[in-house]
């Protein structure tokens, strides 16, 4: 996908991709050289590579569901290339590629151009750079609680039930 084009739709709810386990639905935060920032609701904020994406999507009538409110400084690594964003999320626990065969989770040890190395359990396993399509690093931002009562529909039920066997007798 084309920077300038990415640009655009900053600030507003996409989706990415049409389908498919790498496929959200979120606020895009930021774009830079190769990759760009999305705030999701399932998976906090994940830095796609902009050269694996097939399609962006922008509802023309807003309706593309997200349910959360993006906290006005929401601190969230940023670089000027995946690369240099790799080397700033060293140590982290990381989920590169959302889904497939080839998701994989891990602590981030080491990335270079050509791969990165994950600790998973007691392997390192080192990922090819131009297969990562995205990664995250655990940040998500809690969505609003809602303000009800604290009854659950079957304690709602079990009230009503009381409530008819009392009229009964």
């Amino acid at each position: 996908m084309d920077r300038e084009m990415m640009n655009q739709h900053v600030g507003k709810t996409i989706r990415v991709d049409r389908g498919g386990p790498e496929s959200r639905i979120g606020k895009l935060l930021a774009v830079y050289e190769d990759y760009f920032v999305l705030l999701t609701e399932t998976d906090g904020v994940v830095y796609y590579k902009t050269n694996h994406i097939r399609s962006v999507t922008e509802s023309s009538k807003d309706i593309l569901n997200f349910g959360l409110k993006v906290p006005e400084k929401l601190d969230y690594k940023t670089a000027d290339n995946f690369h240099k964003l790799l080397e700033s999320i060293r140590f982290q626990w990381v989920k590169i590629n959302r889904g497939g065969s080839e998701s994989l989770e891990g602590v981030l040890s080491d990335a270079n151009k050509h791969y990165a190395s994950l600790i998973v359990k007691d392997e390192v396993v080192r990922f090819s750079m131009k297969h990562i399509r995205n990664i995250s690093y655990g940040l998500m931002v809690e969505k609003p609680k809602n303000d009800d009562s604290g009854n659950s529909n079957e304690d709602e039920a079990n009230d009503n039930n009381q409530k008819n066997d009392e009229n009964e007798e």
